[in-house]
């Protein structure tokens, strides 16, 4: 009886390592050739939209020959990331459309903790150490809160570029602000400043970012009201105040029927830019 016993308590301690080795297997960090020398891009879709409004630039970054790599991460309103498709082997860009499941969020610390996840997720997964981030419209807000939140964690991969396409930094237009009516004086600092952007006044005096480089692209219909008919120009330029401290800052003006605001992210002209920038091809 004590052999049998024995006999089955071995049987039993087998399956469990066989179990539990299955298991680890099945929730083990996928092993890709160079994932950890990887610099993805992350680009980030405005109020209401989704990872489709990203797909127009992150394809024209696939034409150019940038990367093969174009993956998703969907987030849900409790904040956890599901990575979508992989790294390819060796793919020094990869692309990432990040995908808010709950894209009517107002709260942008909010965002900036979905953002972060998303860093974090990358970090384990491929061992990321360095990334840029693309915004559009609100995801801009993403992009600078979750620099306001965590640019002073050195446990998080280091964000090297930043792409911002109509960013409302101070205002929308119809909700508090109005064509004309802001102003920006000669170092950049609005005239009037509302509560996200007083929020955001923190940045200036983040020394973590004397490393990135800042593009910021906006659009001018060119109808008088010096706007992309959401967001004024002021508005989007009032970012440069905010980052007195970086390693470079350019604007880029995109003019006529195409600088329309959500247009810009379907804009050729945006695309050269950014990949221009992020890349260094033209």
């Amino acid at each position: 009886m004590k052999k049998r016993g024995l006999a089955v308590l071995s049987g039993l301690l087998l399956i469990v390592g066989f179990l539990s080795a299955c298991s680890m297997s099945a929730t083990q960090t996928p092993k890709i050739a160079g994932a950890s020398k990887a610099t993805p891009t992350l680009f980030f879709h405005g109020f209401g939209g989704s990872y489709h409004a990203e797909n127009h630039m992150a394809q024209a970054a696939v034409t150019a020959g940038v990367t093969k790599t174009v993956i998703r991460a969907d987030v849900t309103n409790s904040g956890k990331v599901t990575l979508i498709g992989n790294f390819k082997p060796n793919d020094r860009h990869p692309i990432v459309e990040v995908n808010y499941l709950n894209n009517h969020n107002p709260n942008y610390h909010t965002d900036a903790k979905w953002a972060k996840n998303v860093v974090v997720k990358l970090q384990q997964r491929y061992g990321v150490k360095k990334f840029n981030m693309v915004g559009h419209s609100v995801g801009n807000m993403s992009i600078v809160f979750y620099l306001l939140d965590n640019a002073g964690n050195t446990k998080l991969p280091k964000l090297q570029k930043q792409v911002d396409i109509a960013g409302h930094f101070n205002g929308i237009l119809g909700m508090d602000d109005a064509p004309n009516r802001m102003k920006l004086k000669a170092d950049g600092e609005p005239t009037t400043i509302n509560s996200h952007y007083r929020e955001l006044l923190g940045l200036r005096h983040d020394q973590q970012l004397k490393s990135l480089k800042v593009l910021n692209i906006y659009g001018d219909k060119n109808d008088g009201t010096h706007s992309d008919g959401d967001v004024s120009n002021a508005s989007s330029k009032s970012l440069r105040y905010l980052l007195p401290q970086v390693k470079s800052y350019q604007e880029k003006r995109i003019v006529g029927p195409n600088a329309q605001h959500s247009k810009l992210h379907n804009n050729p002209q945006v695309d050269r830019l950014l990949i221009r920038f992020l890349w260094g091809k033209s």
